[in-house]
């Protein structure tokens, strides 16, 4: 299951682990104008972990979740 929030300076996705065994704490994703981030509560250092990533390492994720194995460099074609 997940959650799609509009709030003034950024979209938020929450997604919740509904698996049936050993469930995960919820995963914030939150997309800004200039990086992404993404945060989950980690209950046995009672504290959130949080990743940032660049507009350039989100446009490089998803070029590579459909990509096969390997090493790869996204290259923008100039018009």
């Amino acid at each position: 299951m997940f959650t799609i929030e509009h709030e003034f300076d950024a979209t938020v996705v929450t997604l919740v682990d509904e698996g049936h065994k050993h469930l995960q704490e919820d995963v914030i994703v939150s997309a800004l104008d200039d990086c992404v981030t993404i945060a989950q509560y980690d209950p046995v250092r009672r504290q959130e972990n949080l990743i940032t990533l660049s507009m350039e390492q989100i446009s490089d994720l998803r070029a590579a979740l459909d990509l096969p194995e390997g090493m790869y460099r996204v290259v923008e074609k100039k018009v």
